[in-house]
């Protein structure tokens, strides 16, 4: 008849930690099962391999209650290439497909089960999960499956083509049937009959101890009712019956219990244990009084394995298992495979197994030392696994300390052996019981004994392999808990002159391993790398540059990232002994955005720019110039209609003068008479045309004009290199001092009377190199040749506009060339009129209002 049929996990698309696909391969009622990766892309899918090729009639999926897939494929197959990854799609052929409901009317708070009938035979079966429903809960878009349930036959009882000819005739000859009920092998008398044992309700929602004693009831009824013993198959039926409440009560218990634990709340879970313990015990002692329990069904709970996915007839039971694809290294399937300590029922005291005689020798000899309880650490049940290491590790505690070194030894070795497998349990308790036997030992035990380093080595040797592996978990709380342990005990003293752990960090990294492992180990290598150092601690500048160097190459991008941060760290430390392991800085080597980085965290570690700031600097500056200009020329215009308003005010005054006093050669209106012959001049030339600077008149000498001869040609000005504003050079030693942007920066020299840089004038005053100045009665005092000469303002003409003169004056050269290219009588320059247009001492129109001489000198151009 169909029953159950047990089934692995081969490969899933992905999960999130903690939620792997191989949850599925157990029934409880803490189970969590499958959660795909968040914020996945879909389709997802799982593939299974049940132990025996099957024709699977029913499956059974418990859907979550709010991460639910819309649609949900089944295919089948009979077999799977060599290479499982990427899967030949043609080896499957699809069954078909079902909806799942939103649970939106629920308020996605109830599991949906979804049963679906099928006939089809095969060994391998792929679910192909689609996108999933939206709701408020599922803010990663997840889809996930809670439990899988397979039922099913073996493929060869039906299948009439393993039946060979011969068969067939003897079979038709005797009137045989193979739908005859009579035949069936079940009290039912329907070969299509399914136990409500194997339905998947009934593991989910029971005890898994209370579930296996009622399926050995249920064996025991079947045989009852074959032999005709009714009153006690009636017996038995009313025992299961009450079972089923016991169980479903327990079960609730034990989800109570754990939610207990993930909520910390020991005392409750504790409260919830012995409320499970009392219970049991009391339903047990019940079965008793009945004859219904004997030594068989009141085996403690390890003896009951959790692999309700193999029905009692199974094949399985006979055959051993077969060999499955080892697609994830996952420490549950490990620990499968591991034999389990059977117990005697005389006795819950018992040594370690003869095979593991040699890792804790002389343990079965109970004369020579106490036996260690090693009965609960092999159960099923993760609190009893827990329990025994505690209690471990009060007995350690509790050795004398006159006790002989032999059985020290061995009670080290046997405890070793014990945290090892315990350090590979998925329950993050018995994980964490684990460690804190282990740093008991180390710390604790070995010193108090006076044990030699040796041993210390050897605990050491064998417990950090299986440690390293659990910082590549799945789940992120264990692996945080595994690498913060290994970073504690490399800087327990007994541990930190071994130098063992730095030595197994920095290893190569392995090609095939996982993310988890890889960037775990990087991480404990940069943290312990800053506790340690390179100086007798295991780790040294050659060891842990070489193993960064390769890291560079890694495909994962955090593992890459933090080889970067290590190589950054220890030129911090050694400089330059650290580009022996690099490659040449240079174009070549910077287009590998790792060595660029790096060789970029040189340079700041160094204290030089990058090329990053570098580009940004020039960048800046750039646009600095381009706004300064922008802003000088705005005031510059602002100026030169200033300049503009001072000419129409000094226009208007002479009209004025002119007015009261009417010359004879004026007609009747006032207007003087020009003789016929003479040229016309136009009125606003003298105002229009000419630089009040220089005294230059010329055409071109517009509004543009004069803005462009001021900033760049008038021999009288200048610019200041340090503000940019255009200045007469007669003034520019005051404006240094009293106007310049960056006047805080200048000071006085009592010698020359020049502005000088505050921190040069005092090796400037030292040195006495510069020449003195006169008082201004007898001389002016050139701030760019720094000679005196004579005074007046046409002196200052004479000097920076002669030949003769200023030979620092830039622009006077260009001048020179202009007056020597021209032809005489042609265009104009400076004529003497020009020059004698400003007559000595005279001084610059000044804006209405009043600006200070040293203002009206100033011209700025932005």
């Amino acid at each position: 008849m169909p029953h159950k049929i047990g089934f692995v996990v081969v490969s899933s698309s992905g999960h999130e930690d903690g939620f792997s696909a191989r949850e599925l391969m157990i029934h409880a009622p803490t189970v969590s099962g499958w959660r795909s990766p968040r914020f996945c892309q879909f389709p997802q899918e799982i593939v299974l391999q049940m132990v025996e090729r099957c024709r699977i009639r029913k499956l059974q999926l418990l859907a979550h209650q709010f991460m639910i897939s819309s649609k949900i494929e089944f295919y089948i197959s009979e077999s799977l290439p060599e290479y499982f990854v990427p899967y030949q799609a043609e080896r499957f052929r699809r069954l078909g497909y079902v909806s799942l409901c939103d649970n939106a009317k629920t308020g996605c708070k109830a599991r949906e089960l979804k049963s679906v009938y099928v006939d089809a035979v095969g060994q391998f079966l792929k679910l192909i999960f689609h996108q999933n429903h939206v709701n408020k809960y599922n803010i990663y878009n997840q889809v996930a499956l809670v439990a899988i349930n397979i039922i099913g036959d073996p493929a060869d009882f039906n299948d009439e083509s393993n039946v060979t000819p011969r068969e067939k005739l003897i079979d038709h000859y005797l009137g045989h049937n193979a739908e005859d009920p009579a035949l069936d092998g079940t009290y039912t008398g329907k070969p299509d009959y399914i136990s409500p044992l194997d339905d998947l309700a009934f593991d989910m929602y029971q005890d898994p101890e209370v579930a296996q004693i009622i399926r050995k009831l249920d064996e025991r009824k079947r045989d009852a009712v074959q032999k005709e013993r009714y009153d006690y198959a009636k017996k038995l039926k009313q025992a299961i019956a009450d079972l089923q409440k016991v169980g479903e009560r327990l079960g609730r218990y034990e989800v109570e219990k754990r939610c207990a634990v993930e909520k910390e709340d020991y005392d409750l879970a504790k409260e919830k244990k012995q409320q499970m313990e009392q219970y049991r015990a009391k339903v047990y002692q019940q079965l008793e009084l009945h004859n219904l329990m004997d030594t068989e069904l009141m085996r403690r709970p390890f003896d009951f394995p959790l692999q309700p996915l193999v029905h009692p007839g199974s094949p399985r039971r006979q055959n051993p298992e077969p060999s499955l694809p080892q697609q994830e290294e996952r420490l549950t399937e490990k620990q499968a495979s591991e034999p389990l300590l059977q117990e005697q029922p005389s006795s819950q005291s018992l040594s370690v197994p003869p095979q593991h005689t040699t890792v804790g020798q002389g343990l079965s000899a109970p004369d020579r030392h106490p036996n260690i309880n090693v009965a609960g650490a092999y159960s099923k049940t993760w609190s009893y696994r827990e329990d025994a290491l505690l209690a471990l590790h009060k007995k350690l505690m509790e050795m004398p300390v006159g006790t002989p070194k032999e059985d020290l030894k061995n009670m080290l070795r046997a405890s070793v052996f014990l945290i090892r497998r315990a350090m590979k349990d998925i329950v993050t308790s018995v994980f964490q019981a684990s460690l804190k036997l282990l740093k008991m030992v180390i710390t604790q035990y070995i010193p108090k004994h006076k044990l030699s380093k040796l041993e210390t080595s050897h605990c050491v040797e064998r417990i950090v392999p299986p440690l390293l592996a659990r910082t590549g978990d799945s789940s992120t709380r264990l692996r945080i808990i595994a690498s913060n342990f290994i970073q504690e005990m490399a800087l327990f003293k007994e541990v930190k002159s071994l130098q063992i752990i730095p030595t197994y960090l920095v290893q190569p990294l392995k090609a095939n391993s996982s993310t988890h492992l890889a960037m775990s180990q990087m991480d404990l290598l940069a943290r312990l790398l800053k506790d340690l150092g390179t100086e007798g601690s295991g780790f040294t500048t050659d060891n842990v540059m070489r193993f960064s160097v390769s890291a560079l190459e890694h495909r994962v991008y955090e593992v890459r990232e933090t080889a970067v941060r290590i190589i950054l760290d220890m030129y911090k430390q050694h400089r330059a002994f650290i580009l022996e392991y690099l490659p040449p800085d240079d174009n070549n080597t910077r287009k590998n955005i790792l060595y660029k980085t790096i060789f970029e965290g040189f340079a700041k570690i160094d204290g030089k720019p990058t090329e990053a700031e570098i580009r940004a600097q020039k960048k800046a500056a750039t646009e600095e110039a381009e706004r300064q200009k922008k802003e000088e020329i705005k005031v510059l215009q602002g100026q030169l209609a200033a300049l503009k308003e001072i000419q129409a005010e000094a226009q208007v005054g002479e009209e004025k003068e002119s007015d009261t006093v009417k010359p004879k050669n004026q007609d009747t209106q006032g207007r003087k008479a020009v003789p016929p012959n003479a040229p016309k001049i136009p009125d606003n030339y003298c105002l229009d045309h000419l630089c009040i600077f220089c005294g230059e008149r010329n055409e071109s000498f517009t509004e543009e004009g004069l803005d462009l001869h001021y900033w760049k040609h008038c021999l009288m000005l200048t610019r200041c290199d340090y503000c940019k504003q255009v200045v007469e050079i007669a003034s520019l030693t005051e404006h240094l001092l009293t106007e310049c942007d960056r006047k805080d920066g200048f000071g006085k020299c009592y010698r020359c009377s020049e502005a000088v840089l505050k921190e040069e004038l005092p090796r400037h005053i030292k040195t006495k190199d510069c020449n003195p100045a006169k008082s201004e009665k007898l001389a002016n005092r050139c701030p760019l040749c720094h000679e005196n000469f004579s005074p007046g303002e046409e002196a200052w003409k004479a000097h920076l506009m002669g030949p003769a003169g200023c030979t620092m004056n830039l622009r006077k050269t260009h001048v020179l060339h202009k007056v020597q290219a021209l032809p005489p009588g042609k265009g104009s320059t400076m004529t003497r009129a020009g020059i004698s247009g400003l007559k000595a001492g005279s001084k610059i129109p000044t804006p209405k209002g009043g600006l200070s001489k040293s203002s009206s000198r100033t011209y700025t151009k932005r």
